[in-house]
């Protein structure tokens, strides 16, 4: 995409895969940054159901002009067996949301939820290294947060969802790659945790319940929230109000998109200026 948006015969595409498609917003964000940087790309949704995204995917690397692809849902966990590598922190969550071809044709997968998420973690000033954090909620979401976690360094890690077995598997395969870090399942109490997560869908509706005792936050700490429907959930205001740092739900989309921009190749941004030239609503 160049200058005001025209597409030319050098136009490189970033596949935005899954279904359905009416909710992407990805294509909203990059488009513009993209049109505003005089970078001639393009992200392109494609809708593709779960039974033909194995042969799509194989296909569509076929493309010359296609520089990778951004995966959502229902084929993230697909992806991590598809692909010919896998980063350590895709290994970890047991999805993978960004594919790219390597010089050698072969196709590279990781996932970027937890970077996205530990960035602006990071970015508010919080000192991962040698922090006990805990994650409440081990689907997708939870296991890429908890896996970025890991690789920041956290001392600690505490792991809650109601699916044991859930649990325990991220548990083993955090354990796996991080030898050295404490990975313990446990109540969802925030008490010690210099890090608490809620990686659950609680928060979306006006009825859900906390997902944890904001009672028991340590004054002081940082509560992350992975929900995007309203800005402030329950749990982030209480927090707000025992004086903790908090970080919204689509602090994480915004985050992880100079990561997916570094993974393609195309430099970097900041959150402030993708969201300047969103058209996001």
């Amino acid at each position: 995409m160049v200058g005001a948006g025209v597409i030319s015969g050098r136009t490189q595409l970033i596949a935005h895969i899954g279904w359905p498609t009416e909710a992407f917003k990805a294509p909203l964000i990059y488009n513009p940054w993209f049109a505003a940087k005089g970078i001639d790309a393009v992200v392109v949704p494609m809708g593709v159901e779960a039974d033909g995204y194995p042969a799509v995917l194989r296909a569509l690397f076929a493309i010359r002009n296609v520089t990778g692809a951004l995966v959502t849902m229902p084929h993230k966990v697909a992806t991590v067996a598809l692909a010919d590598s896998v980063s350590v922190t895709a290994q970890i969550a047991g999805s993978a949301n960004a594919v790219r071809r390597g010089a050698d044709g072969t196709l590279h997968a990781d996932m970027f939820d937890g970077t996205g998420f530990v960035r602006g973690m990071l970015g508010r000033g919080v000192v991962a290294a040698g922090a006990r954090a805990l994650v409440v909620g081990t689907g997708g979401v939870g296991c890429a947060i908890a896996a970025s976690l890991a690789g920041a360094g956290v001392g600690a890690l505490t792991l809650h969802d109601p699916d044991i077995v859930a649990a325990e598997a991220l548990a083993g395969r955090l354990r796996q790659h991080y030898p050295a870090l404490a990975v313990t399942l446990a109540t969802p109490d925030p008490a010690g945790h210099a890090i608490v997560v809620n990686a659950t869908p609680f928060g979306m509706r006006a009825d859900d319940p906390l997902p944890l005792d904001p009672a028991r936050l340590d004054p002081g700490c940082f509560v992350g929230e992975v929900v995007m429907a309203q800005t402030h959930t329950p749990l982030l205001r209480a927090a707000l109000e025992r004086g903790c740092t908090v970080q919204v739900g689509t602090d994480m989309l915004y985050e992880m998109i100079p990561a997916y921009l570094e993974f393609f190749g195309y430099g970097t941004t900041t959150p402030a200026q993708l969201r300047a030239l969103s058209l996001v609503v």
